[in-house]
Order: structure tokens, then sequence, then C-alpha cells
């Protein structure tokens, strides 16, 4: 299977080229060039397997230039040695009136650690197959958890550096404190000031920039991105779509060919993508429900068709969906159109105008298979005190939102809302909402409160980081990280 740009320029790459390059030559996205198609026996066939062998099987569709071998170890190595803190890898917990898909039972307590513990493995592979000389590094931008697993997945990992850029004042306590402490002798953490699309943007500009790229392949460093604009870090998301649906199987939620639907706290438009992925290969996927806090620009779009982010940025207590600019929309437009020229000036009217209209069509085709609702942080957190009054369940704010939009189907019929991150990330918020009193606590003792209600035990990362030494103090400005990025490349 080729990858190609979704802006139309000539490169076909390999699955292990796309992602060691990360971002396409022309600034696009790499895509498959076809859909792989599965059917109803291959779904069932999952229902007895373990995660990791769901993996391989999922994973094999599309790293077809991979061996059966090379992505068996990917997949261990990623998912085994008891990293997880749940031995099913990404559990769906069955309550009383919905499941729950559970994706932070990794090493750093987010969704993220799904496809950045295995990203990493699959980069290496890569690296080997090529044949590549140069030193790969991973530049990232953070709203908040991608930063600590994309460290955690490339910490020494050989022939690689990762630099990860976050905003200042823009992540929780937890998640800057995951960051600054983090160990390893290839990494690097950097605040910006600014907000996450200052960093998105300063990452997407340096990613552009042929004549520096050009200065550092001089110098043996190669550019590449453990964000989800990366291939490597999208496929891994797929497999869990999978994975839900053959635990509904087994348990005798559902019967094969059942429709089931997922709601989805997204930002960036990953992890719903993911999904629609899952949907378009022949999983049984009604609806993908899209669920935005306050900074609801892919709402918006998702009911008008009207991508506008000249809109106030608001910082919320779900700080990874404070995001104004979803990079990955511009993968969906592709599969929805198959038109890379309308792409791509869809991507040139939204970098000069911060604006773009897709036009009634394309919007009744996204209709079809996306809906989409929002929450402000009020609701966010009415959500969380309910669903610990009824199911005494503590979910996170990224979880509330998608728990509200659920809340406010017309049809709750086999859904499955996804979770995103742990509760402990977001202490103070989940305990606020509670109605606990938090007054002079540190983030310490405030994992101390939440255990004490909490099924859950806190986990060991996020315990362990009342003793971790801080590492990283560098604060740059967005017109800095070019030469932040220079001066780790050549260290």
């Amino acid at each position: 299977m080729k990858y190609i740009s979704t802006r139309g320029n000539n490169q076909e790459l390999t699955a292990a080229e796309a992602i060691i390059q990360g971002l396409a030559e022309d600034g696009g996205l790499f895509v498959p060039e076809s859909m792989p198609k599965v059917n109803m026996a291959f779904i069932e066939g999952l229902k007895n397997l373990s995660y990791q062998q769901r993996a391989v099987k999922v994973l094999s569709q599309f790293l077809t230039d991979y061996t059966q071998t090379e992505i068996e170890g990917c997949v261990e190595r990623a998912y085994g040695d008891q990293k997880f803190d749940d031995a099913a890898i990404a559990p769906v917990n069955m309550l009383k009136n919905v499941s729950v898909l559970e994706l932070w039972h990794g090493p750093t307590s987010a969704f993220k650690d799904m496809a950045l513990q295995l990203l990493p493995q699959l980069l290496s592979t890569a690296l080997k197959k090529t044949k590549a000389k140069n030193e790969v590094m991973i530049l990232v931008a953070t709203s908040g958890d991608t930063g600590k697993a994309a460290l955690e997945g490339f910490k020494d990992v050989p022939q690689t550096k990762i630099m990860v850029f976050y905003p200042d004042n823009g992540v929780s306590r937890i998640q800057r404190l995951q960051m600054v402490t983090q160990q390893g002798g290839n990494v690097a953490v950097t605040a910006v000031k600014g907000n996450f699309d200052d960093a998105q943007s300063g990452v997407k500009e340096i990613f552009s920039d042929k004549a520096f790229n050009a200065r550092l392949n001089e110098k043996g460093v190669s550019l590449s991105s453990a964000n989800s604009i990366n291939w490597g870090r999208l496929v891994p998301q797929i497999v869990y779509y999978f994975s839900a649906y053959a635990d509904l199987l087994k348990a005798g939620k559902i019967k094969a060919g059942d429709q089931i639907s997922f709601v989805v706290p997204t930002g960036n438009f990953g992890d719903i993508l993911a999904g629609f992925y899952a949907r378009e290969m022949g999983l049984p996927v009604k609806k993908l429900v899209c669920a935005s806090n306050a900074n609801n620009v892919l709402t918006d779009f998702l009911n008008t068709g009207i991508y506008d982010r000249n809109r106030d940025f608001y910082k919320t207590i779900s700080p990874s969906m404070d995001i104004l600019i979803s990079s990955n929309l511009e993968r969906l437009l592709y599969h929805i159109t198959n038109d890379t020229a309308k792409v791509a000036g869809w991507m040139k009217e939204l970098a000069e105008t911060g604006k773009y209209d897709v036009g009634a069509e394309v919007l009744a085709r996204i209709k079809e298979i996306f809906a989409a609702d929002w929450s402000n942080d009020d609701a966010t957190k009415a959500m969380i005190a309910k669903e610990y009054q009824q199911e005494k369940y503590v979910a996170d704010p990224h979880t509330a939102v998608a728990w509200n939009a659920f809340e406010k189907m017309a049809d709750k019929e086999n859904v499955i809302i996804v979770s995103t991150a742990s509760p402990y990330k977001f202490n103070e918020s989940v305990l606020t909402a509670l109605s606990k009193d938090i007054a002079g606590k540190n983030e310490f003792q405030l994992l101390d409160e939440l255990a004490a209600i909490n099924s859950f035990a806190i986990p060991e990362g996020l315990g362990n980081l009342k003793n971790a030494e801080i590492r990283h103090n560098q604060v740059v400005n967005k017109s800095e990280m070019t030469k932040a990025v220079l001066n780790f490349a050549l260290k």
C-alpha cells in the first residue's frame, strides 16, 4: 500500500517512508492511496484475541511493507512488559447506562499512550528498513497529553531526538509536571508564550521551512512529527475501535453486524478520525459524535460546513481540546471529496483568511457519518457530578464533555463513550465539580483526595511526580522556536 498527500503532489511513499517523513513535501498529510476492507468474519475473529493480537491484525491492513514479525515485535514492545495497568490495554467499562472505552491505562494516563507507545517502535523499525543514516528529530506541539506520551515513548530510542513545545500556562499542573520532569538523554521540553495554536503553527512553519530543513539535513538531522499529523501516530488508534466492538461482541452486548456509535471528545480531530477509518474499513459504525468544549470550531463546522478559526480562544478545564486549528480534518476532507485540489484550496484559504466553506454537498456527506455537540465548563462540571452520583464513576473533564453529548443524543442504543484521560490528571477540576474543598492543597494532596473517592488507584507515573526533579525550564516566544530547535538538533 502506498501513501499520498492530501494536497496532491506526486509523492508515493511506503508506510515506513511516510512515518519517517511525517508531513508531505507540499504541507499536506499522508493518507492511504486506497482503503483496506475487512468483512464480519474478520471482526468476529477478533473476539477472543488479546489487544496485542487484535492490533497486529488491524495494523497489517495498513502497514503492508512491514513484515508480520516486525509488526508483532513493535506491538509487543509497545503494549507488553506491563506498561499498561490493565491487561486489556483498552478495556470497555460496561456501566448501567452506557459503555466507556477507557484509553488511559498507559504510562502517562492519557489516550495518547495508545499511539505514542507504538509510534517510536514503528519509526525505529522504519529507519532500519529504509537504511536511513540521518538522526530523526521529532518535533511535537502539545495541548497537554501528547507531549508527555511522546516523550515517554521516544525516551532514549536510538537514532532519535524529541523536542516538545507546550503553551505556557495552557496545560494542567499535573500535565506540566509530567513534561518538565521528563528524563532521557535525547529529550527537550520548551514552553511557548501563547496558546496551543501558536505552538502548533510554529512547529508547522518549521517543517515547511525548506532552507532550514536543508541546513539540518547537512548536519545529518531529519525532522519528523509525533503529532497526529504523522500517519504512524494515527494508525494505532484505529485498533481500539475494532477492539471495543469485539469486546461488546464477546460480552453479548451486541450481535455481529449490529451498528454502534462512538462519542469522542476531540480537538485536533485525530481520535475521531481513527473511528472514521475503522468505519470505512467495514466496522459497523452508525454515528461518530464529535464532542467539543467552548472552543467549538469543530461543532460549528460539522453543523454548517464553514470552518472559521477567527473567534475567541478559551482556556477551559478540558485543555487538551483547547484548539482552533484541527489538523486532521484535512484528511477527512480528502476522503470525502477525493479531490486534492479542493483540499489544497481550502487549506490555503485557512492559512490566508482563517476560514473556508466546503459547501452543502460535502457537508451533507459528512453529516451522514458525523454529528457534533459541545459543552462549556459549567456543563462539564455538572456532568462530572451527575455521573458520579448515578454511576459512582469519576470522569475527567474531557470524558465529561463526551458524556454530555451522549446525554443529548436521541438514539442512545449501543453507544460507547471514548474516555481519553484519567481523572487524576485533572484532579483540581474534578474535585471542584464534586464539591470537594481544595483550598490551599497542592496537586499531590489533591491526588490523595481524589483517590479517597475513586475506584481506581493513583497511577504510578503520577504518584511518582512528587519527588521528581525539574529538568526543563526553557520558555520562548513563537518567533524563537526555530532557534531552539536548531540549538537542540546540533547539541
